[in-house]
C-alpha cells in the first residue's frame, strides 16, 4: 500500500513546483542553443512571460506541464483526488490563461509554439518540432 501525504505535506510538494526552469523547459532550450538558436528567457514584457523568444524571428516557445496546463495525454488527464475542486478550477484556469497569451501574442504578429511536458521524452520528435518552427 502506497503512503499519503498529509494535507501539509501535499501542500508543500505542491508550493515547491517551479513555474520556471523545469526539466522540461532546460531539455527544450539544451535543445535549441545546441541546434545553433539563441533566445532570450521569460520575457516579462510578453504575455504570459513566454520560457523561449526568438526575438529576431518573432517566434516563441511555451513549455508546458501536462498536468498544470490540462494537456490531453495520460498525465494532463489526471484529477487529483484530494480537493478536487480546487485543482479543478485551478488547471482550467491555466488553461485558459494559456489560450489568452497565445491569442494576444499571435494578434501582435508572433508566431507561437507550444511544446508539452510529455513531448521532451522523445528527442527525435522534439527536434524536429524545434526544426519545423524555427526555420
Amino acid at each position: 500500500m502506497a503512503d499519503t501525504l498529509t494535507a501539509e505535506q501535499r501542500r508543500a510538494c505542491m508550493r515547491a513546483v517551479s513555474g520556471k526552469n523545469t526539466a522540461p523547459e532546460m531539455c527544450v532550450r539544451r535543445l535549441a542553443h545546441s541546434m545553433g538558436y539563441r533566445y532570450a528567457l521569460h520575457v516579462k514584457r510578453l504575455p504570459g512571460k513566454p520560457d523561449l523568444v526568438f526575438v529576431s524571428r518573432r517566434k516563441i516557445i511555451f513549455v508546458h506541464g501536462c498536468f498544470w496546463h490540462k494537456h490531453n495525454c495520460r498525465h494532463g488527464r489526471v484529477s487529483p483526488a484530494t480537493n478536487s475542486g480546487y485543482w479543478s478550477a485551478k488547471r482550467e484556469g491555466n488553461a485558459r490563461r494559456d489560450r489568452e497569451h497565445v491569442k494576444a501574442l499571435r494578434s501582435d504578429g508572433w508566431r507561437v509554439l507550444v511544446l508539452w511536458e510529455c513531448w521532451t521524452r522523445d528527442l527525435g520528435s522534439l527536434t524536429k518540432r524545434l526544426e519545423s518552427f524555427l526555420r
